[in-house]
């Protein structure tokens, strides 16, 4: 994605906890007869050995994922799909976009260390909660029609409560970490997240910056629809301006890309930053851009299909019903992530032939836990683990964060998009200094048809010198 200036940080936070442990487990107080993963500790160290976790292209027992390189350097892009996240019925699933000059190091960053930090502080709850009596952690619920539809509700609101905590302080932790990293400077590069865990009918979402996730429902009539589960969080969203205002910081968009409204130093014309929350950004947080996720939790039903996590490469030119329709309509579900990126890449040459592709990432998690057999992925010469992308000649990630020499050219941003009339405002109630969406069915169009860099100020979007492994 965009660049942006690159500083010395001025970070005075305590140093985060880069070897992080813990243990995840069901959260259920009960006798284990068995050992199983989740039983061991996990950690940094541990990220490359842990079964059932892709970050690369290809696909799980649930899932398919698929990123391609854009035309603007080095891919950005991030993504992530761990399964028997804290208990056999759990997935995480994560898209992290990176913009700035080190913003494929804070996207790989934030994709390992997140939901880490998310297992250890639902590990910490349930440490604190041993010895008593409270809810179990497992997302299972059921909407109930009965005399017992108190106590639901009761039990329903003491899970939301406990994600909601989970999700906020395990985002703030990782802030908090990218921002005293000895050897990753984040004063203007950043990362957006989306993330959600599925357990059981339970689907808990935590997400901030402009990527997004859909589902793809089946209406009344059995025919495919589009649910947008997440808002894109731009500048412009009345609540996140007020809070930006507020804090010295201004929002405009500058008279020859009116669409993309841009976060400003309230001293300087810099670095015209086109979300207001992501991760790092450090040279915009004392001026009202944050990383407080949005949380929200829904109840899945036999009607839900599956999920599409992408970044804005993906959104920028396709529809939520163009996705779905793409998703729901491959020939085999293990391909559904990279026709998606192919389609993607074509609306791209189709509609603006001289502007340059933003880098795609796609996750596709199938709702009835069916993947079609191996063999169709075979014919594509990919395997069911993580594996390197050979795809259009894309900027290939190894297990030790390898990349492929980046490109110096500039960031350019398409103008305009017939589709902007689309483009709505969606009223937000603050709780405390946590935002909630007031209607989260409402259909959240991005800028449509509008690519943007997400800082103006050209520079190379990597690092000169090698990156310390440390880092990934």
């Amino acid at each position: 994605m965009g660049s942006c200036v690159s500083t010395s940080s001025r970070s005075t936070c305590s140093s985060g906890s880069n070897g992080e442990t813990v243990s995840p487990s069901c959260f259920c107080r009960q006798k284990r007869t068995r050992r199983t993963f989740s039983d061991h500790v996990v950690s940094l160290q541990h990220l490359p050995s842990i079964p059932n976790r892709i970050f690369m292209n290809g696909k799980s027992r649930t899932s398919c994922i698929f990123t391609q390189q854009g035309r603007k350097g080095i891919n950005q892009d991030a993504m992530v799909v761990w399964e028997d996240f804290m208990s056999e019925d759990a997935i995480f699933c994560g898209i992290f976009d990176g913009h700035g000059p080190h913003g494929h190091l804070v996207a790989r960053k934030v994709r390992d260390v997140l939901p880490i930090k998310l297992l250890s502080f639902l590990h910490s709850y349930q440490s604190r909660s041993n010895g008593s009596n409270t809810t179990c952690f497992k997302g299972n619920l059921k909407r109930s029609d009965g005399g017992d539809s108190e106590k639901d509700c009761s039990a329903e609101d003491k899970l939301n409560s406990i994600w909601r905590e989970a999700f906020l302080k395990s985002y703030k932790a990782m802030d908090k970490e990218l921002r005293s990293h000895p050897n990753l400077d984040c004063f203007c590069s950043g990362s957006t997240s989306v993330t959600i865990v599925k357990q059981g009918s339970s689907l808990f979402m935590g997400y901030i910056g402009d990527s997004r996730a859909i589902m793809g429902s089946r209406d009344s009539n059995d025919s495919m629809m589009a649910v947008q589960l997440t808002v894109d969080l731009k500048p412009d969203l009345p609540r996140e301006a007020e809070r930006i205002k507020r804090c010295k910081g201004r929002v405009f968009a500058l008279q020859d890309e009116p669409e993309v409204p841009r976060v400003w130093l309230p001293f300087d014309d810099a670095p015209g930053l086109a979300m207001a929350r992501a991760f790092g950004d450090f040279c915009l947080k004392e001026y009202g851009v944050i990383s407080i996720p949005e949380f929200s939790h829904r109840l899945l039903t036999d009607r839900d299909q599956f999920i599409v996590l992408a970044s804005d490469g993906v959104w920028d030119v396709l529809s939520n019903e163009e996705v779905v329709e793409i998703v729901s309509t491959a020939p085999t579900r293990s391909s559904a992530a990279r026709i998606l990126v192919d389609s993607a890449a074509r609306e791209w040459k189709l509609k603006y032939p001289t502007s340059k592709m933003d880098d795609c990432a796609v996750v596709c998690l199938f709702l009835d836990g069916k993947m079609d057999a191996e063999s169709d992925y075979d014919e594509q010469n990919f395997s069911s683990a993580t594996l390197q992308s050979n795809h259009s000649g894309n900027a290939i990630e190894s297990d030790d964060g390898q990349k492929s020499e980046p490109s110096l050219q500039r960031n350019f941003t398409v103008r305009s998009s017939e589709e902007n009339d689309a483009y709505g405002r969606l009223p937000v109630e603050v709780e405390g200094n946590e935002e909630t969406v007031a209607a989260e069915d409402q259909n959240w169009l991005g800028l449509e048809g509008v690519t943007r860099v997400n800082s103006l100020v050209q520079l190379p979007r990597f690092s000169e010198e090698r990156p310390n492994p440390e880092i990934l």
